[in-house]
């Protein structure tokens, strides 16, 4: 849960294209005290970034149509952009080069989808910006 002593919601953003995981998680996280904005493509997710959009936490899937989750994080590091954000790798993509892509990329946590349940994930992504003293 997020800390009791804050009195914001932390700004989560996820960024997947299957419809269904996005309406899934947004239930999840918000029913948690989250504000949640979805994006569909890494395009839209870059819009709203360079629109301003500030969020705490991003979860990215990594297949995704035009940009792949890992090109668009390696576009948040290069460009700078909200260089606070905890982000999170949520994908079925469990192999070790792609894990290690990752890591190259300074990603904070990588969670693979098929192996975990949507109330794993939220668990998961607290225990992660916890970690972080988010």
């Amino acid at each position: 849960m997020p800390p009791a002593s804050s009195t914001t919601q932390k700004k989560v953003l996820l960024v997947d294209d299957d419809q269904f995981l996005l309406d899934m998680y947004t239930i999840k996280f918000s029913k948690a005290g989250y504000e949640v904005k979805t994006a569909d493509s890494t395009d839209v997710a870059l819009k709203f970034i360079h629109d301003g959009y500030t969020p705490d936490i991003i979860l990215s899937d990594i297949v995704m149509p035009d940009m792949d989750g890992l090109e668009f994080v390696a576009n948040i590091r290069t460009e700078k952009l909200v260089t606070n954000s905890i982000i999170i790798m949520l994908t079925n993509q469990g192999a070790s080069d792609d894990i290690a892509r990752a890591k190259k990329l300074n990603v904070d946590g990588y969670i693979v989808k098929a192996t975990t349940i949507p109330s794993e994930v939220l668990t998961q992504v607290e225990k992660i910006c916890a970690s972080k003293k988010m």
